[in-house]
C-alpha cells in the first residue's frame, strides 16, 4: 500500500504516522521545514511541494488531502488535476462543505480522476486508537482506497456512506451533534459547580458517571481528565471557536425545514462564549483541547 499525504499538521501527521506504522509506504508534503523534518524522523518520505509529492508516487496514485476547508482545498486539488493521471484517486479527509465536495468530484471526473470525501473523526487520539471514517464517492474509487481506510480506522470504524458529498455531509452532522453533547456536559457541570455548599468533587462525579450511567461517554472521560489537571479550569478562558460544521448544519436544517434547537443553541452558545466568560464554555474549550489538541485561550 502506497499513499501520498498533503498537509502534515496535527491530523495529517497523525494519519501519516499511523499508516507508516502499519507498513504503508507513505510520502507526505508540507511547506514547513519543521514538519518535513518530523516526517523524516518518523520514517516518512517528505516533500516540499505538491509536484514533488506526485513524482514520488507510482500509479495508480492515492493522495490524501488534509488542509483547511475552502480555498486551500481548491488550490491543492486544482494542482493535483494537472499532475495525476486517469485512475488516480484524491481523498479530501478534512472538514470541507459537502456541496464543495460534490463539485470537486464532478471536476475530478472530467480528468478521469477519482475523488472521495472522507469525514475523519478521532482527533489527536486517532493515531493510536484508530479513526472513524465516513466516506462518500464512487464505489470503484472507494475500492481502490480501501486498504488505506482499513489501516486508518478503528476496528469497525470505516463506512462507505453513499455517493459524493455524503461523507462530508455525515461528518457535518456528526460535528453538529458533538456541539450539542459538549454544551450539555458544560451546562451540567456548571450547575454542579454552582452549589459551593455541597463541595462536590467534579472530577469524581465525571468518573462516577463513566461507570455505568446512561450519560457515560468518551467525552465524559475527557471532562474527568481535564478536571484532574485543573479542577477549577482556572487557566482556561471560556472562549470556544466553531470551525464551520455547526453553522453549515444549522443552515442545512433551515433549508430542510427540520427543527434542531439543541444544535442551534449550542452554536449560539459558542458564539456567545467569545463575548464573555462562563464555566460551561471552559468545559467545552477544555474538551476540544483533550480530544483534538486545539489551542485554548489562556487568561
Amino acid at each position: 500500500m502506497q499513499l501520498g499525504i498533503i498537509g502534515a499538521g496535527r491530523m495529517g501527521m497523525g494519519i501519516a504516522r499511523r499508516l507508516a506504522g502499519r507498513g504503508a509506504a507513505v510520502a507526505a508534503c508540507d511547506p514547513s521545514a519543521r514538519a518535513q523534518e518530523e516526517l523524516r524522523q518518523a520514517g516518512i518520505t517528505a516533500a516540499a511541494t505538491v509536484a514533488e509529492l506526485a513524482g514520488l508516487l507510482p500509479p495508480p496514485r492515492v493522495v490524501w488531502v488534509m488542509v483547511p476547508a475552502g480555498a486551500p482545498v481548491d488550490d491543492v486539488v486544482g494542482q493535483m488535476f494537472g499532475l495525476l493521471e486517469p485512475g488516480d484517486v484524491v481523498i479530501d479527509g478534512g472538514n470541507s462543505h459537502f456541496k464543495d465536495s460534490i463539485r470537486r468530484s464532478s471536476e475530478a471526473s472530467r480528468h478521469g480522476i477519482g475523488f472521495l470525501d472522507c469525514g475523519t473523526s478521532g482527533g489527536i487520539h486517532g493515531e493510536e486508537e484508530g479513526f472513524c471514517l465516513m466516506v462518500g464517492g464512487n464505489p470503484q474509487h472507494v475500492s481502490t482506497a480501501d486498504p488505506v481506510f482499513i489501516a486508518l480506522a478503528m476496528n469497525g470504524g470505516y463506512l462507505h456512506v453513499g455517493p459524493s458529498g455524503s461523507g462530508h455531509y455525515t461528518k457535518m452532522i456528526h460535528n453538529a451533534i458533538e456541539y450539542a453533547l459538549m454544551e450539555a456536559y458544560g451546562e451540567g457541570f456548571e450547575l454542579l459547580a454552582a452549589r459551593k455548599d455541597f463541595h462536590i468533587d467534579l472530577e469524581a462525579v465525571a468518573r462516577l458517571w463513566s461507570k455505568g450511567s446512561i450519560i457515560r461517554s468518551w467525552l465524559l472521560d475527557l471532562v474527568a481528565a481535564a478536571l484532574a489537571r485543573d479542577p477549577g479550569l482556572s487557566d482556561i478562558r471560556g472562549a470556544v471557536a466553531d470551525t464551520g460544521e455547526g453553522r453549515w448544519a444549522a443552515v442545512e436544517a433551515i433549508e430542510q425545514g427540520i427543527p434542531v434547537p439543541g444544535i442551534q443553541l449550542a452554536l449560539a452558545q459558542r458564539q456567545r462564549s467569545r463575548q464573555d466568560d462562563s464555566f460551561s464554555a471552559k468545559v467545552v474549550a477544555a474538551l476540544r483541547r483533550e480530544f483534538g489538541g486545539h489551542e485554548i485561550v489562556s487568561r
